[in-house]
Parts: C-alpha cells; structure tokens; sequence
C-alpha cells in the first residue's frame, strides 16, 4: 500500500503530528532547554539520554543510538510496519489515505468510525452502571467478592450491562445512532418474527476489548446468575472491526511489558489476566477462548520470539495448550508450559499465593515437549503395550513437527528413559512415522527462530566523518561548495558516505524541502541513527564555513594516506618486477605531492 502515498500526505501527516506530542503520549518528556529528555523506551537505562528536538521534528537516544522522525518512533515503538504508523498517525490527525478515497472505501472508513464510536460510548456506559446505578449491584458484589481491585476495574474499563432486553436498544436510540448500525456493531440482535431488536448482552459484567492501539472493538460478557444453561461467557461476534482470531485480550496495555521481557505468556480468561497484570506480571495477554490460531501466533511473534503458556489446570484447559503448538511451531516461536497445580487458575493461584509465586511459577516453565510427555504418560497407562504406543506415537508427531534434529534426539531419548525402551526402536519408530508423510515443513530452519549467522556490527564513524555529516545537514548554504570539493570515496564509514552522497544528490536534483523529509526517505535504520546521533544537539556551531573546509581537507588527506600505505606495502614485497615498483614509486610520489596541496577555496 506504500505506493498509494503520495509525497505530499505523506508530509501533511508529518506537519499534523507534532513530534513532542506524539512522544509525550508514550513516555513522559522533561523540557530540557530548546529540546526534551526522557528515559529511552527501547533500552533500559537509569539517567535520561533519549532526546526530542522540536525544532528539527526528530528524536534520538545517545545510549542505544536509536533515532528517526515521528513515523519511525511510532513504527518501533508499537513494533508495527510503516504503512500501519502512517494509518495511525492519519487517524489521529484525521487525514484520509488515498487509497481510502475511493467511495467504497470512504464508506467502510465511515462505517469504521462509527462502530468505534459505539463502542466507546456504550463501554463508558456500562463503566457508569457498574460504578453508580442499582443495576450493577451484582457485578459490584462479584468484583469484590473475585478481589478486582478499584484500580483495576479503572484500567481496563469493566462494567456492567443490566438484566434488561432492551436497554443497549433504548440507549442507542437516545443517542440517535441508527438502529441498522448497532446491529452491524454485534450490541443487538433482530428477531426475524417480529423485526424487533432486543440486547446481546444482558446482566452480565462487561470487559471491553480493545485493538493494539487501545480502542475498544468488542465485548465480552461473563454472566453473573447462576443459571448453568446460561452461556458463562458471551463474545462480540466479527465485525468490520473486530475479528476474533486476530484479538488478544490485553495486548493493548501488555505490548511493552512484552517487548522488555522477550517472552508473552498467554493464558486463557479475562481475569486471570488482569490478576497477573495488577500483581505485577504484565508481559501477559489472553485469546478470546481457548481457541489459539495462526494469526495469533504471527501477531505474538512481532513482539518476542517465546511464549509462556499458562492455561487453567483442567483438562479443557490442558487440550487446548496442545492444540496451540502447531500455530506456535509454524510461527518461529519458542514454546514453554507453565502448569498451575489443580485446582487452580492463574487468578486464583495469585489470590492464593501472591504473584512473585506465579512469576517462580512462569521462571520455571519447563520446555513444550518436557511438558508434552509428562501429560502422555500422565493420560496414557504406560504399563500397558497401547499405552506406551500412543505416548511414543503421539511424542514423535509432535517432534516431528519441529525438524530441529538436536530437539528431535534429545526427546528421543528421554522417551527411551520414560518407558525403558531402547533408542534404536524409538528411531526405527520415528522413521516410520516420517515415511508416512515426507512432506518437510516450509522453512524448516528457522521454525524454532534460529536465527542466521550473525551480522557483523559496522564501528561508528570517526569524529570527523561525524561532525562533517552534521554541517552539510544543518547548513544548507555549505552543501553546494562541499559537494564541489569532496569526493564521497574519501569516507570510510559506508553509511555516512551514503548519506552524504544522498545529500548532495539532492542538491544536484533540488529535491532538498527540510531535514525530516530527508530522514523519511532514507531506507536503513542505521543511516537514520547516524542523522539524528550528527544533528540532535544545537549547540551553535562556530565558523561553520572553515570547519567544512579544513574537514574536507583531512578527509583526503587521511585518504591519500591509506593508498600510499597500500603502494608501500605493495613496493615491500620481494616477488615485485624492478619496472613494476619504478611505476608503484611514481604514483606514490604523486600522491604525497598532492596531499601537500590545498583544495580549492570553499565559495557560498
């Protein structure tokens, strides 16, 4: 969809969304002179060193390097892609995208708009009926009774929706949405018979659930009587907002928590997670049910590359944590099994036994497959010959599916251990199991997210090279002269001489608006660091024209110094022919002639 952006909403985007503002909404920022400080959000650190320049509309923390514009902060802040920064940075805004011009499309946006808008009006509602009216008493008594403190029912919006058929309907219509609209939203259903509507969701306690960015899409509704032909919980159906398999419970508060931990865990009901959460465990989100999908597992992996599964003890509970590992395995992610002791639930085990017991609990998850044949054995009767066969045939699917050969051996063998068999039967076994399907799995590599060989980290360029970069961004009147006088091969950090060649070409071609623009349109994360590392701090530079020079001087100077140490070393070698080294000697000559030389007077 990039290509559907053109330069100029691109930039409108930009000019509406104040960097400060944007920031300020995620982390708190200290005026610190002409800029404003912050503890940096992508790394740990005790004294501020994340910097935000107003001025020059950029950020950028001198402890981990990182930096960008507005769109890059957003897109790695909420580790999503760009276009998805743009979409809400334009929401916020209130700009349309062009690809949202279309009327179908401006029709579905208009409808997008105001199912949110239902939806966050009807939540402050209900908020209100739980906190003051007669009709949530009950749910009042059920908080209190489950320890969901005021704190929480603040945080995560819990209400109350009364035992009544018609209150949502009466609501809406007070509020004069259209009746056919809160229909779509899922809040009320028509009865065909009569063509009257009546409420989805009656006297239960109501959670909202919201999208990564914090707006309530849906509803779940756990009831409070104790009818047992009652459905214990009641979900939002899908919408053209909500999508049930692609909605995490809590991702939209838990996310960074996620991201710091380098793990999720992921348990199954609204309030074992908010248990966890207010107990201080808050890497933690919950799928709407069991039913663990695909895109669940994608979404999980753009935030940690491990999982903590701690779903409740029964066996409804325990079926599902199988019946996860294949979205998980496909999806690149590590998996662990957090098993709370029966008859417990991540809530009540905390009620219970505090919540660093549960954090001990989740620290000593054991491995899915350690996990995995504790429950074959535990559900098979391995002192019979089916028995065994199953856990065997049941542990080598399962292994199978990863195509990692250490985890593979590894499992083999405590199988062999666990029901005293030997190991060449348990391989002949496997053999057969492989043969019954040769397909591999796509990717096989990297379905346990090994990751590749490591890339060598390129050094940081030296002062020079810096403070260079720094002057050709910050003085445009200067670019012209330097690009006349240096050569971008006299650079020897690969990035600075991309950028500054980027610069001078736009120059050349008159590209140049201002410096986010140009931050915008460079493509590596490390080039962009290295631009708002150079010109983050406005400290006024003196002589700006005689630095440039004397820096491009050093800068060829250093240069003919390193061919000359090349020619040097190549005279040295004894295998050299007498005409070849004459000829190395003359161009080494030449060179130390023209380091004695000056460069051309830099002219405005």
């Amino acid at each position: 969809m990039a290509g559907f952006l053109s330069p100029a909403t691109r930039e409108q985007i930009r000019a509406a969304s104040d960097i400060v503002d944007i920031i300020g909404s995620y982390v708190p920022l200290k005026k610190n002179g002409a800029n404003f400080t912050a503890l940096c959000p992508f790394h740990k650190e005790k004294s501020p060193s994340f910097n935000v320049n107003p001025h020059k509309q950029i950020f950028h923390c001198f402890g981990c390097h990182k930096g960008g514009d507005v769109f890059t902060f957003v897109k790695d802040y909420e580790n999503i892609g760009f276009m998805d920064a743009v979409r809400r940075l334009a929401e916020r805004a209130k700009i349309p995208l062009e690809f949202e011009n279309t009327p179908g499309a401006q029709e579905s946006r208009h409808l997008k708009d105001q199912l949110l808008d239902i939806h966050e009006q009807l939540t402050t509602r209900w908020q209100n009926c739980l906190a003051n009216e007669a009709a949530g008493q009950r749910a009042r008594d059920y908080l209190a009774k489950r320890g969901v403190s005021a704190e929480a029912i603040k945080l995560f919006r819990i209400g109350a929706a009364p035992e009544l058929w018609d209150d949502t309907v009466n609501w809406a219509k007070g509020k004069n949405f259209p009746i056919e609209t809160v229909e779509k939203a899922g809040l009320i259903i028509k009865k065909e018979e009569t063509g009257r509507y009546y409420d989805r969701f009656r006297g239960r306690l109501m959670f909202p659930i919201c999208d990564e960015q914090g707006r309530v899409i849906g509803f779940s509704g756990r009831v409070l009587s104790g009818d047992e032909k009652t459905a214990k919980y009641v979900n939002s159906p899908e919408t053209p907002i909500f999508t049930k398999s692609k909605v995490f419970f809590g991702l939209d508060k838990s996310k960074r928590a996620i991201l710091d931990a380098g793990f999720a865990i992921i348990c199954e009901g609204q309030l074992d997670l908010i248990a966890c959460f207010t107990n201080g465990v808050q890497n933690i989100v919950a799928p709407q049910g069991t039913a663990f999908t695909d895109q669940h597992a994608r979404i999980i992996k753009r935030y940690a590359n491990e999982v903590v599964l701690c779903f409740d003890s029964d066996n409804a509970g325990q079926n599902a944590i199988v019946r996860s590992l294949d979205h998980l395995l496909a999806s690149g992610l590590a998996v662990r099994v957090a098993v709370v002791p029966s008859p417990h639930d991540p809530d009540s085990f905390i009620k219970a036994n505090g919540g660093d017991a549960f954090n001990d609990l989740i620290k000593n998850a054991a491995g899915f497959f350690d996990y995995y044949l504790k429950r074959l054995c535990a559900t098979n009767d391995i002192k019979t010959d089916k028995g065994r066969m199953q856990v065997v045939r049941s542990m080598l699917v399962a292994l199978r599916k990863t195509n990692n050969r250490i985890l593979i051996d590894k499992h083999a063998y405590d199988l062999t251990f666990q029901l005293g068999l030997s190991f060449s039967s348990i391989k002949e076994e496997y053999q057969k199991i492989a043969n019954e399907n040769t397909e591999r799995p796509a990717n096989s590599e990297d379905i346990l997210g090994e990751s590749a060989e490591p890339v060598a980290k390129i050094a940081p360029p030296s002062p020079i090279e810096l403070h260079l970069l720094k002057l050709i961004l910050l003085h445009d009147e200067l670019v012209a002269a330097a690009a006349q006088n240096l050569d971008v091969i006299w650079i020897l950090h690969p990035h600075v001489r991309q950028i500054v060649d980027l610069r001078f070409a736009a120059h050349e071609h008159e590209t140049w608006h201002n410096l986010a623009e140009f931050l915008d349109s460079c493509e590596s994360p490390d080039q962009r660091n290295l631009i708002t590392e150079a010109v983050a701090e406005d400290r006024k530079i003196p002589n700006p024209e005689t630095q440039v020079a004397d820096m491009t001087l050093k800068l060829r100077n250093q240069f003919l110094d390193r061919q000359i140490g090349v020619l040097t070393q190549k005279i040295s070698q004894p295998q050299i022919a007498d005409d070849e080294k004459v000829s190395l000697l003359r161009e080494q000559m030449q060179l130390k002639e023209l380091k004695r030389s000056p460069l051309s007077p830099l002219e405005k």
